[in-house]
């Protein structure tokens, strides 16, 4: 028991260093999109959790790797108990890992992909103070709508404007409204 709630401590503790710390690194962005697919109709502390997890499961991370997965992998994923086994969920992480190989060549990786909707640079996005994290935006109804097109699944209006937030591309910045 004690192995698991390390795991678990650990987890939140590397996504919160990592949440919205502007990044260019294409294995943490796929780590980043892979708990927000997860963390859908759950919390992010059950999805950031499983980071250890997602992990092992996922090839650490690479996506050229997990765009390879076939059916023997995604049974061996269903399978696994400490796997989060939703199984549309884990299907939409392999398509996703597919859909980052497909976007060469117009763009040179994930990164650059995601970083080209903002001109490379951080999107500030003003909201009252207090307001939930999964405050949508038009900005990521812009990216979420590309991204289906592109064949992403699981990543949503709401989805992809937290995993914009989580990997820096947009910053929130609270306002007082009674300031205006």
């Amino acid at each position: 028991m004690t192995i698991l709630v390390k795991q678990h401590e650990t987890g939140i503790e590397e996504y919160d260093r990592l949440f919205g710390q502007p990044t260019h690194d294409n294995q943490i962005l796929f780590e980043l999109s892979i708990v927000a697919v997860f963390q859908a109709g759950l919390s992010w502390q059950v999805a950031a959790s499983k980071l250890p997890v997602f992990r092992q499961v996922f090839a650490n991370f690479d996506y050229q790797q997990v765009a390879g997965f076939d059916e023997p992998e995604f049974e061996a994923l269903l399978q696994n108990p400490a796997m989060i086994r939703n199984p549309r969920k884990i299907q939409a992480i392999i398509m996703n890992a597919r859909a980052i190989y497909q976007l060469q060549p117009e763009f040179k990786d994930f990164a650059d992909y995601l970083w080209h909707f903002s001109e490379n640079q951080t999107w500030t996005m003003a909201v009252p103070i207090g307001a939930p994290l999964n405050r949508r935006s038009s900005f990521g109804a812009i990216v979420a709508k590309d991204m289906k097109k592109r064949g992403f699944k699981f990543l949503g209006p709401t989805t992809v404007q937290l995993l914009l937030l989580a990997c820096g591309i947009i910053q929130r910045q609270e306002t007082d409204e009674t300031e205006a």
